[in-house]
């Protein structure tokens, strides 16, 4: 019986390539050069498409795939992909939600830590010779007894706020609405809650309805001696403010695993000794990306074979046969 044919249309690492090339004929997005062709003659045959959350999949080559039933996200986050497009020809968008929590919180934390205690500029500190040669090292802060200030309580901003039990802290969060099954102080208003937080977790998804959320007057409002901490999508901080706000002592550090283009990163970041900045890194671990290529692949398989999805995005839930 012949296997169902697969766009990789990329951002997959290559334990959910292999994970995919189990299953079904897979075809590689052969980008610009090569599309026409690829799309003439192997797109109408595709009956699914993976890719990674960061990379999504272009409406432009949803149209040109006529047999396309379900697009397979690997990332909590779709933003990359248009769901009112894909539901509107009938298909099928999953992505792999809970897997990935652990790492992302534990990065975020790590990142709260490492830019409380300056982790970064002390490493260059010893790695220059400056505490061999006496140099006077500044105090940094702690963190117990300070409040923490959650912007967004999903899956991630939950495990965030579960880890930081241990260390003391009074947690407090900001939603649209508060959230009936958690028993933290609600903040209606961004701005006074980052009045009153000593750090501010940024763990939004992507959107319209986030993009800059985070702004000037509320990272003024959170202050020289506050700290930022940005792990969901870049886009919910507007990045020049952030900048402009770290250079000008007007925050006081910030931790940050994405950004508003990326690969691109604002370049006065680098010098900043205040600031920890990754690649976007949450769900980068052996583990965790193991498990997003397993529940990325038994959604496809799930899907393409009985009708029926394991993780739909909630917007194509009512696509489920």
């Amino acid at each position: 019986m012949a296997r169902e044919r697969l766009l990789d249309y990329g951002g997959l690492d290559n334990e959910a390539k292999a994970g995919l090339a189990r299953h079904f004929e897979v075809y590689e997005w052969p980008g610009e050069e090569g599309k026409e062709a690829f799309l003439a003659k192997i797109g109408p045959s595709i009956s699914g498409a993976a890719a990674g959350g960061d990379v999504g999949l272009p409406n432009a080559v949803i149209d040109r795939l006529p047999g396309l039933r379900i697009i397979a996200s690997l990332g909590v986050g779709y933003d990359r992909i248009d769901t009112s497009h894909a539901i509107s020809r009938g298909i099928m968008v999953t992505h792999t939600p809970d897997v990935l929590n652990d790492d992302v919180a534990n990065l975020a934390i790590a990142h709260m830590l490492a830019a409380t205690r300056r982790v970064v500029r002390f490493d260059r500190f010893v790695r220059e010779g400056r505490w061999a040669g006496g140099e006077y090292r500044p105090l940094t802060h702690g963190i117990a007894g300070k409040t923490v200030g959650m912007v967004g309580l999903g899956r991630i901003g939950r495990e965030i706020v579960r880890k930081l039990a241990v260390f003391g802290c009074d947690i407090v969060y900001h939603t649209r609405n508060p959230r009936q099954d958690v028993a933290l102080r609600h903040y209606p208003d961004l701005v006074v809650m980052a009045g009153d937080c000593d750090i501010l977790f940024v763990a939004l998804p992507g959107g319209e309805a986030t993009t800059g959320l985070v702004d000037r007057h509320v990272i003024e409002a959170l202050g020289p001696e506050g700290t930022l901490i940005s792990i969901g999508r870049g886009s919910a901080v507007n990045e020049p403010e952030l900048v402009k706000a770290l250079a000008d002592g007007r925050l006081g550090a910030a931790g940050l695993d994405v950004f508003s283009n990326e690969p691109n990163v604002p370049p006065e970041l680098f010098s900043m000794d205040n600031v920890v900045l990754t690649p976007h890194l949450g769900s980068a671990t052996v583990e965790t990306r193991k498990a997003m290529a397993g529940l990325a692949v038994d959604n496809l398989v799930s899907f393409l074979e009985h009708g029926k999805a394991i993780t739909p995005v909630p917007e194509c839930r009512h696509l489920q046969a």
